[in-house]
């Protein structure tokens, strides 16, 4: 009993010093409230802003009917924009504008003259200081066609070499002739001085042409035999590693832009409906008769602009050219080697065949190469 009262003593005396405290701190501690004061806010006037009400293609005349105007806060109004629709009316759209769009100087220009050259999607893909360029290909050169858009690959070229005369500029070994004739003066000048000249003629050996051959010994026999090649010059063939990386830009040919075609007067003609037949059924019957696609037979690549006339060179000396797909992402720097007939005796320790006194039967000339087929049609 005594421990209760005890503490209901001590909480009476707390509550009446907080009661105290507050008490002294609103009478004296407290500072006295400021007056209020009120703020007047002047209101701000709108300012009327020219705006396109339609949409306006590039380069067309800008006039009453496609202009409007909207309010906007004089704090909001920045320069360029138009607060009088009469210093817009007859001004061209620099480009294509939006309804709605808020007019300002840089979106209008006076004269035709003066309005951006229209550029193509695909110079837009293509990377400062590169250029694109167009390579035939075929079901072999392209990976089978399966290069898209945005591929990296390599380009192998296989140049065949042969000999030439430095002066013909003629593929080697040239042809014989023999040279006859006689000697002749023939009179020049006022003095009537000859000029001895001999008169020839030539005849090629052979009479059909032979090539020019090298006389050689034969073991047992006095007389010297002159050898002539059995066939023309044999090229040399050697592949190698042009472009190490090259970025596909498209596969075929691009699709033609709808307003372009429609600019050069080339749009489809809507087909004729034959009498008491519906639009439907000429257009499952088009869908039916359409032709196969076609397999490209071109590819753009993007090359930098020494790679592009390294190409040009070697696509006008008739050089094959072949892809080679790499990996996504792979930034794996190339280095190989030239491959020549020599490279693969020496790389692959390939030893020349023995001439042996049997053989196969039957006879075998030449080996069979995989013959390009006609390629699959693609799926419509």
């Amino acid at each position: 009993m005594r421990r209760g009262r005890v503490i209901i003593y001590l909480v009476l005396i707390i509550s009446l010093l907080g009661v105290g405290g507050y008490v002294v701190y609103q009478r004296f501690l407290k500072s006295p409230s400021e007056p209020e004061t009120t703020i007047q806010v002047t209101a701000i006037p709108d300012t009327e802003i020219v705006v396109v009400t339609q949409n306006v293609p590039m380069g067309m005349p800008l006039t009453e009917d496609v202009l409007g105007t909207i309010l906007l806060p004089r704090t909001a109004v920045i320069q360029g924009m138009f607060d009088d629709r009469g210093l817009v009316v007859g001004r061209l759209a620099k480009f294509d504008l939006t309804s709605g769009v808020i007019l300002t100087a840089s979106m209008i220009v006076n004269e035709a003259s003066e309005l951006p050259t229209r550029g193509s999607v695909a110079a837009s893909l293509i990377p400062k200081g590169q250029v694109a360029l167009t390579i035939p290909i075929n079901r072999l050169s392209s990976v089978a066609y399966a290069l898209k858009s945005g591929d990296d690959v390599i380009v192998i070229a296989s140049m065949p070499f042969v000999d030439l005369d430095s002066n013909f500029q003629t593929l080697l070994p040239n042809f014989s002739a023999l040279v006859y004739g006689s000697v002749t003066s023939v009179p020049f000048g006022e003095g009537g001085e000859g000029l001895v000249a001999p008169i020839l003629s030539a005849q090629v050996v052979g009479g059909g042409g032979a090539p020019m051959g090298r006389a050689e010994d034969v073991s047992n026999i006095e007389d010297l035999f002159y050898v002539i090649p059995s066939e023309s010059q044999r090229a040399r063939l050697a592949a190698h590693i042009i472009i190490p990386r090259a970025r596909v830009l498209y596969l075929g040919e691009f699709p033609w832009d709808k307003e372009e075609v429609d600019e050069i007067g080339l749009a489809p003609s809507p087909t004729p409906v034959p009498e008491g037949q519906q639009p439907g059924n000429i257009t499952q019957q088009s869908e039916q008769e359409s032709p196969e696609p076609v397999p490209p037979d071109i590819i753009t690549l993007i090359v930098t602009p020494q790679e592009a006339v390294n190409l040009t060179y070697l696509l006008n000396s008739g050089v094959g050219l072949t892809l080679a797909l790499r990996s996504a992402g792979d930034d794996t720097v190339i280095d190989t080697k030239t491959v020549t007939m020599q490279y693969f005796l020496d790389d692959y320790s390939i030893p020349l065949p023995a001439k042996q006194p049997y053989g196969f039967a039957p006879r075998l000339d030449e080996v069979e190469l995989p013959v390009e087929k006609e390629p699959t049609p693609m799926p419509q």
